[in-house]
């Protein structure tokens, strides 16, 4: 019989061909996890696993919040608030040279708050502030690159889709995730923003300098951001205060995008309908991708693949840190294959496992773990740097999901010219995550004084 360690390696890497050959994720993994338990454990185990595995794991509450913050985002995209943003936001600092692009960044951030996707950010703001970044005359690729990379913001600002998976996959509180994320994710903002101020000092010509609002139209585009942060803060505020959890949360946060968008008479039946058409395919095809990445770690488990690449590890006397380093660098490769939420779901299950091990095997002490902090303090760590590596893959070559977004509603920029300009914003990630690795209490320290 074939070794179990060598069969699951054959199951990644027959996965790995079937989703070259362009088969979609789910299947490629539903089909591979399938056959591999069918291998393992005969046909009779497989069928009982298909015939409970779906409801237990869509049944579970946590995951009702997935859909919530789908709609939530797909109302967002057709109720003017990202134009409402990204006038506020140029309002303030449009005047500055590069300020357009920078208002840019601000926008998304701001929207990727209440829309909770990296692509559904992209798309939107693109269309916002495309059309004003060519009017002001900004070079092809800082216009592209600022909005491609900007979009990326939606990952991990909360409330993030990407990030309540993770949490699901590992375990971990929702709640915590959502503040372990908030810093990091303002450390982006202010990081993106200072790159295109450092790309227009060495090319002045690349994002000339707008002219200053005038008062009237500074009250009137500053008073219109209002709405998204009364939205942000009753859903974040109300979950941080404890007031409820992360499903009424969204729940309040669909209700209120809503009677914004009713409001301004931007969500008549075609558009209502449309948000919940997408809500549906996009929800869709979370619970199924989650059904495959089920499967293959029922298969992965059973033939012992991540206890043996644990095992491994260690008998190597790798330190912790070169391990980190390891497992990040090869999600950012993934990343150049992978769209976020597929690598998430499919690679976390292998990588979360080793890591724990090192936490509380030879490295750990009976006060600390091999990293220094508790197993649930690595947990949100780790989480939140997978996430930031994640999000390098929308800006990647060949992949790039945001660049490839961006490159369809700028046809007039070539698409080679939107990866350069995205070059710039590229290194500040790394520079972030560089920093969350040298003081992980950029990551800690607001799960612990809300927990405290």
């Amino acid at each position: 019989m074939t070794d179990p360690v060598t069969l699951g390696l054959t199951g990644l890497a027959v996965l790995v061909v079937l989703i070259a050959l362009r088969m979609p994720i789910a299947y490629a993994m539903i089909l591979v996890g399938g056959v591999g338990i069918t291998l393992i454990n005969g046909p009779a185990l497989m069928m009982s696993q298909l015939k409970t595995l779906a409801y237990g794991q869509f049944s579970i509450y946590d995951l009702s919040v997935v859909p919530m913050f789908v709609l939530m985002g797909a109302l967002a995209a057709r109720t003017g608030l990202s134009q409402a943003l990204f006038r506020g936001a140029n309002a303030w600092l449009g005047w500055l040279r590069g300020g357009t692009a920078m208002a840019a960044i601000a926008a998304c951030a701001g929207f990727g708050a209440v829309a909770g996707s990296s692509l559904a950010t992209a798309s939107t703001m693109g269309k916002v502030a495309l059309p004003e970044l060519k009017r002001f005359n900004y070079s092809g690729a800082l216009a592209t690159g600022s909005l491609a990379a900007g979009g990326v913001l939606g990952i991990l600002i909360p409330p993030s889709v990407v990030l309540i998976v993770y949490a699901i996959i590992v375990e971990a509180n929702i709640v915590t995730m959502f503040a372990a994320a908030l810093i990091p994710g303002v450390l982006a903002v202010i990081l993106f923003i200072l790159t295109i101020a450092a790309y227009v000092t060495i090319w002045p010509n690349a994002g000339p300098q707008g002219g200053a609002a005038d008062r009237a139209e500074f009250r009137a585009a500053t008073l219109g951001v209002i709405p998204v942060l009364v939205i942000f803060g009753i859903v974040l505020g109300g979950i941080y205060a404890g007031f409820y959890n992360p499903t009424p949360a969204a729940a309040v946060g669909v209700a209120l995008v809503w009677i914004y968008g009713m409001l301004r008479g931007s969500l008549g039946p075609g558009p209502m309908v449309q948000a919940l058409k997408e809500t549906a395919g996009t929800t869709g095809m979370i619970y199924l991708i989650l059904l495959g990445a089920e499967l293959m770690k029922i298969f992965m488990s059973r033939i012992g693949l991540p206890q043996a690449t644990a095992d491994w590890i260690l008998a190597s006397d790798l330190a912790p840190m070169t391990v980190m380093l390891l497992l990040l660098m090869a999600l950012i490769l993934l990343g150049c294959l992978l769209d976020s939420l597929s690598m998430i779901l499919l690679v976390i299950p292998f990588f979360w496992p080793v890591l724990s091990e090192i936490n509380g095997g030879v490295y750990a002490t009976a006060d600390s773990a091999g990293f220094g902090m508790s197993t649930e303090d690595l947990k949100i760590w780790f989480g939140i740097l997978a996430l930031i590596v994640v999000e390098l893959g929308l800006i990647t070559p060949p992949v790039g999901m945001n660049v490839f977004v961006i490159s369809a509603l700028a046809k007039d920029t070539p698409m080679i010219e939107t990866f350069k300009g995205v070059a710039p914003f590229f290194i500040a990630e790394m520079f972030r995550v560089a920093l969350l690795l040298a003081f992980p209490a950029l990551t800690l320290w607001l799960p612990g004084v809300l927990s405290g």
